[in-house]
Formats: C-alpha cells, structure tokens, sequence
C-alpha cells in the first residue's frame, strides 16, 4: 500500500495527515468540524480555527494519523530542559505518551506529535501506533 501524506497549512503551522494509518475514530471532526470535514474537500479547513485549537484536537489522534508542524523555532526543539514526557498503559488497551514525542518509523520517517497511542497488544495493522485491535484480540494487560 502507497504511503500518502497530505499537508495542509495556515502558516503558523502545518497539519500532516497520514490517512493508510488513519482507524477513522471521528474524533477530529466531531470534535472541530469547523476544521475537519470529511464531506467537503479539502477535508482540513486551515482558517476554520485558531493554531492552539487545531494544535489541540489532534492531540486527541488516537492512531497518529494526523500530526503537525509547527513553522517556527520551538519546531527543531522537541523538548526543553524540564519539559515532562508522561507514559501511562491504558488498562487493556495502548501505551497512551503525552507530551511532545518524536517517532521514527523503520523507514526514518519524523513525526511529531503531542498526544500518541501506541500499540502493546502486537495486534495493530498500524503499528506502532494502537488502532483499537486490543478490543478483538482479547488483550489484557
């Protein structure tokens, strides 16, 4: 399958999206549809909100699929000095990191993200990343 990444900006910052790695939670748009909008195309509207929003909602990603950039300096620095990264394991279910991460897939491709669930049952298509396959897998943990 074609790796695609589509990439949507307001200047401040830019928002990358991943849909092969997208399980079509709906959170995005349920929760900014001013900005996400599957009916309509493009699906990201970059002026239906402020950066701090946007930023916002796609920590809430649980797959990764959406991420960003932001287009300044604090971009290069993925972590200050005193800057907490927290780990918590969901019961029965993903790896939940907050804060902001930097993954580097097998191909070497950077993503940065500020919320991100990743996998622990092994079952994921979309591994790393947690794309609810612990719910049928039967995974406790």
């Amino acid at each position: 399958m074609e790796d695609i990444v589509k990439k949507y900006s307001n200047g401040e910052v830019t928002v990358v999206w991943k849909p092969n790695q997208c399980i079509h939670s709906t959170i995005c748009f349920r929760g900014l549809g001013k900005v996400f909008n599957p009916q309509i195309r493009p699906w990201v509207n970059m002026e239906g909100a402020n950066t701090e929003e946007i930023k916002a909602q796609i920590d809430k990603c649980p797959s990764g699929a959406l991420s960003y950039e932001l287009q300044h300096d604090e971009a290069q620095v993925p972590n200050t000095p005193g800057s907490e990264i927290k780990a918590e394991a969901i019961p029965n279910g993903p790896l939940l990191i907050e804060g902001t991460c930097v993954v580097k897939s097998s191909e070497g491709e950077i993503t940065k993200t500020g919320k991100t669930f990743f996998c622990r049952c092994g079952s994921s298509a979309n591994k790393p990343y947690c794309d609810g396959s612990h719910r049928k897998s039967g995974f406790v943990g």
